[in-house]
Order: structure tokens, then C-alpha cells, then sequence
């Protein structure tokens, strides 16, 4: 039999669709790479956050997880910092975050 989903992992679904359809490839490994490991771990205000970075402009977003410039105040977020981590200590150190 199978269950129905509830709103959270709707949510979920969504946001994981989504982070994989950037349009920008470099975009799409970062974002969608992050929501595969994370997005299970992750309470309803960091998918706020998450969401928010997913409606902002690809090249801003890269430029900003490049530190190419700072990253602006609304979106500097907890969220925003762990998503950075995860990408720069590269696949072997992941699970050690």
C-alpha cells in the first residue's frame, strides 16, 4: 500500500526538482547536489532560506559560492554558509561537515 506524501515532503520534492533545473549545469550540481544529501535534514526555516536562493538569479548565486563578491545580507544565511561548506570540502570530507 502505498502512503500519501505530506506538505513537508512535498515541499521537499519541489525544492529538488527545482535545484536540479537551474539552468546554469555548474548551478544545477551545486543546488541539486547540496538537496540530494541535505534536504531530508533540513526544518521548514531553512527551506525558507533554500527556497529564496533557488528564486535568486543563477549568476548571482555562483558568483557568491565562488566568493567572486560578498555575498548580500538577505541571503549571508546559515543555510547559505552550509551550502558553501558542502561544495568546498569536496566529496571525500562531506560526511565530517
Amino acid at each position: 500500500m502505498d502512503l500519501p506524501f505530506d506538505d513537508l515532503d512535498i515541499r521537499r520534492r519541489r525544492i529538488r526538482f527545482r535545484a536540479w533545473r537551474r539552468g546554469m549545469r555548474e548551478m544545477d550540481l551545486i543546488m541539486g547536489g547540496f538537496v540530494d544529501a541535505r534536504v531530508r535534514e533540513l526544518g521548514d526555516g531553512e527551506l525558507d532560506q533554500l527556497e529564496a536562493l533557488l528564486d535568486a538569479d543563477d549568476d548571482a548565486v555562483y558568483l557568491w559560492l565562488s566568493r567572486a563578491v560578498p555575498v548580500p545580507p538577505g541571503y549571508d544565511t546559515p543555510l547559505f554558509h552550509k551550502i558553501a561548506a558542502f561544495h568546498a570540502n569536496g566529496p571525500f570530507e562531506r560526511g565530517r561537515e
